[in-house]
């Protein structure tokens, strides 16, 4: 029980690291559907599309070769310094040559040039922190990582609080003064990623004495072997960017009017609280998979974090279903923007299939497979693709959402029929899916029956009756965890 104990407390740091910067960026969203016309909010978002390509090219799955290296060579600093090396010119090689195309870039992508410039400086300052937050992880430092982490987005959150809210007041307010200077009255967009650009900055200048405690020796033979194993995790990268994020780009290719666009986006923001929890957890697992892969009991371990990964995960896609019309008066305080509701239990479920195909998908790491899951986020994206093509002409944003759920849902299922054939493990297949089949079936009731969608009463009984159902199946188990000391 210590080893869970252990991955909680590590998973609890995480997450507070993860969850406290998007409960603190959740406040962007309304802030964004308040300030900016629904066209120049899906302008954002659109932007904010393609970098995540671009953040996904800069770390070329270097990030995960860290961890697998790290703890598989014995010369440790010799992993963290091919890898800083590595990082360190492929990103100002980036940067070299995008300031020189950025005419060219804006043109292309129909983006005014200064925001090109901002963020490119956003994207390298982001790729060279890359491995001093890895590092961080790798030696469980979890507190120091959790504070460079919250103090980046409230930097970030502050300052478009500042450029947003304040600063047209006070250039109102004193129409000789400083403020006036630095206010454009037509620059919202821009001053987002001002913000994002200075938040950067100051997180590169906190880490940066990494740069100076490395040894700057390259391996030559190390860094093929580390790319040999990263660059399936760059295509992963790539098809999961398409999954997560290219419906928007698409969506504008297919002349879906901006308005319909920056409203699905909005929305879609509500279906985040099921990524926060995904990504906290996939940032303390990744490690603690790699540093157990040898353990002789690793498969039942792995199959007992996996049901409990399901259990929470059940009750917070049920969570944030029952709650969803208080949850938009939060985050997308405009009603002009609730069309685009309907969308948010398909990204909810989406997004909890791909947090099991996280757990799912660690067999092929571990035995250096990363080319399977390679395939199988290709084989994801392309259901994307298609989907959204065949669907989005009929139904829209809507038919964006559908693609996203099938994608990842096929992604699971692909993950799980291979994985038992190359590395069995022993998952409880079906107490798994009595909750995630409960957990659905109580969801659908709460949201797409009308009368009971305003009976809080009914569902908060329903929200109980799945609480009950965790504490008889698990009551043994959770009070052997809480005893334990």
């Amino acid at each position: 029980m210590s080893l869970y104990k252990n991955l909680f407390k590590q998973t609890l740091i995480y997450g507070l690291a993860t969850v406290l910067p998007r409960m603190i960026s959740f406040l962007l969203n309304p802030l964004y559907v308040k300030k900016l016309p629904k066209q120049e909010f899906a302008d954002v978002t659109i932007v904010f599309a393609w970098l995540v390509f671009f953040n996904v090219i800069l770390s070329y799955g270097m990030e995960t070769a860290f961890f697998r290296f790290y703890n598989k060579e014995e010369n440790k600093k010799s992993v963290i310094s091919t890898a800083t090396v590595s990082i360190f010119w492929t990103s100002i090689s980036f940067l070299f040559l995008a300031l020189i195309f950025r005419n060219t870039l804006s043109n292309w992508a129909e983006i005014k040039v200064e925001y090109i410039t901002y963020t490119i400086w956003i994207l390298v300052l982001d790729a060279l922190v890359i491995i001093p937050f890895s590092r961080l992880r790798a030696t469980k430092r979890p507190m120091q990582y959790a504070v460079i982490k919250i103090g980046n987005v409230t930097v970030n959150m502050l300052f478009n609080l500042f450029f947003l809210i304040a600063l047209p007041k006070l250039a109102e307010a004193n129409p000789d003064g400083f403020f006036n200077t630095i206010y454009f009255e037509n620059f919202k967009v821009g001053y987002i990623f001002v913000s994002g650009l200075i938040a950067s900055l100051l997180t590169f200048i906190v880490l940066s004495p990494d740069y100076f405690k490395i040894n700057w020796k390259f391996d030559f033979n190390l860094w093929k072997q580390m790319m040999q194993y990263g660059y399936p995790i760059l295509i992963a990268g790539l098809a999961f960017a398409i999954n997560e994020h290219f419906d928007k780009i698409l969506l504008d290719w297919m002349n879906v009017p901006k308005a319909d666009i920056g409203a699905y986006s909005a929305c879609y923001k509500i279906g985040m609280f099921m990524v926060l929890f995904r990504t906290a957890y996939t940032l303390g697992i990744e490690p603690f998979f790699f540093s157990h892969a040898s353990n002789e009991n690793a498969p039942q371990t792995y199959a007992t974090i996996t049901k409990y990964f399901v259990i929470f995960g059940s009750f917070i896609t049920l969570f944030v279903i029952i709650f969803i019309d208080l949850l938009k008066l939060l985050l997308v305080p405009s009603e002009e923007y609730w069309d685009a509701i309907k969308v948010v239990p398909l990204i909810v479920l989406a997004n909890f299939f791909l947090g099991i195909y996280t757990n799912l998908s660690v067999w092929y790491k571990l035995i250096d497979k990363t080319k399977i899951g390679a395939y199988i986020s290709i084989i994801g994206a392309l259901v994307t693709l298609a989907l959204n093509y065949l669907l989005i002409k009929e139904f829209s944003y809507y038919g964006s959402a559908i693609a996203t759920l099938a994608a990842y849902g096929t992604m699971m299922i692909l993950s799980y029929k291979l994985g038992q054939k190359k590395y069995p493990i022993p998952y409880e297949i079906n107490t798994i899916l009595k909750y995630l089949g409960l957990s659905i079936a109580f969801s659908a009731i709460a949201f797409y029956i009308p009368y009971l969608r305003e009976n809080y009463l009914v569902k908060i009984v329903l929200l109980s009756l799945f609480l009950y159902f965790i504490y008889r199946n698990e009551k043994e188990t959770l009070l052997k965890i809480i005893k334990r000391k």
